[in-house]
Order: structure tokens, then C-alpha cells, then sequence
């Protein structure tokens, strides 16, 4: 993922092997992304980093990784991160109720999240007491967060979800970008990259990325 990104915008990237569920389950991936985290900001003046312009990055359930540790990191007091890149991110525990106007097109399903969520959370998955670092849509205020760029398809089983989310950034005064792209499935920059929406939003990212 990282290598077409680091071309088009010259901005060097971390791609973080973190361990994942179910044989890793919560906290253990964000862990790992705070240990990584942590790590280059302490390497920084070695690897010829801008401390103030590190940002956080992912798509999925890799976005839902990286908005989590953006709440983890305010959580900890710090190292600063300047901006968290969430691409069709997963970020609530709780999606499972269907919508009928874009099941049919779904490539990650409802029933996907049945099973993922349970691997990371266990039997937690879906009652109250989930924290916002496992599932970020919990979050109950937001103050404080790095800036956010946010997108997602409109034919995506975490549509929904990000919506809310990047409305409860929003309300918290955290400044937001937010794209839905009408007419596309979760993924859809993978299984349709010349497409035009992809090309757009492969713009997107890069001009996001060439800002820090």
C-alpha cells in the first residue's frame, strides 16, 4: 500500500507489522502502533523526520487502527501526531444492522463484522463497556484530536459509521475532510483502480499527504 503513496508525494511512510486478532486480539494492535509510534519519534533527528508533521495512517480495519491510536496517543499525552488519514476505516462494533439499499453490492459484508469484531473484542464485541481505543465510534468526546481527513464508498457496510464519526470530530472542533464517493463498494480503489472515483480519491490522498 505504502510504496505508490511514498512515489507520488515524496513523503516517506512506516508501514507497521502489527500483530493482529484473533490470535492478538485488543489491545495488542494498538499497542503495537503506540510502541511504532513512540519509536519513530524517537528516531526522528536520525531518520531526518519533522517531529510536528508525523501523521497516522490506514484503510479498514488498519483506519480504524489509526483513529484508535489517535485516541490512545491524547489519552497518554502525547507524541503528537499531526493529522490521522482514514480510509473506509472500521470504527464501530456495533454496525450490524443491515442496510437493504446496499447489501447486494457489499464486498465486506454484515456478517464480516460479526466475525471480525469478536476476534479483536471477544465476547465483549457489542456491549457497553467497549473502549474507544478497541472500537473509535464509541469515542464520547473528541477534543483534542489531530485533524482528520475521513472517506469512505457509499456502497460500504462502514458508510454509516463515518459519518457519524467524522460528525462527532466535527462537534468537537476537530477540523474534518470527508469524502463519500456515490456509486462504490468498500476496497473500491483496489478492485477498480482506474476508475475515475479512484483516481480521484487517490489525488485526494497524495495532496493530504504533500501537505503536512
Amino acid at each position: 500500500m505504502t510504496a505508490p503513496y511514498v512515489s507520488a508525494s515524496g513523503v516517506p511512510m512506516l508501514s507497521v507489522e502489527y500483530r493482529r486478532a484473533p490470535e492478538h486480539p485488543f489491545p495488542t494492535p494498538v499497542e503495537d502502533a503506540y510502541a511504532a509510534l513512540r519509536w519513530l519519534h524517537e528516531h526522528a533527528d536520525e531518520l531526518g523526520v519533522d517531529r510536528g508533521r508525523i501523521a497516522v495512517m490506514g484503510d479498514s480495519a488498519g483506519g480504524g487502527l489509526a483513529a484508535a491510536l489517535s485516541i490512545l496517543t491524547r489519552e497518554r499525552g502525547g507524541p503528537a501526531i499531526a493529522r490521522q488519514i482514514l480510509l473506509m476505516p472500521m470504527l464501530d462494533d456495533r454496525t450490524n444492522r443491515p442496510d437493504p439499499h446496499i447489501e447486494p453490492y457489499l464486498l465486506w459484508s454484515y456478517d464480516d463484522s460479526r466475525t471480525a469484531w469478536p476476534a479483536l473484542l471477544g465476547d465483549a464485541a457489542g456491549r457497553p463497556d467497549v473502549p474507544a481505543t478497541a472500537a473509535p465510534a464509541r469515542l464520547e468526546d473528541a477534543t483534542g484530536l489531530p485533524p482528520a481527513y475521513i472517506e469512505v464508498g457509499q456502497l460500504d457496510a462502514f458508510r454509516d459509521e463515518d459519518l457519524a464519526y467524522a460528525t462527532k470530530l466535527s462537534r468537537s472542533g476537530v477540523p474534518v475532510e470527508f469524502h463519500l464517493h456515490p456509486g462504490v463498494p468498500h476496497e473500491f480503489d483496489s478492485i477498480a483502480f482506474t476508475t475515475d472515483v479512484a483516481r480521484r480519491a487517490t489525488a485526494d490522498r497524495v495532496r493530504v499527504l504533500t501537505s503536512l
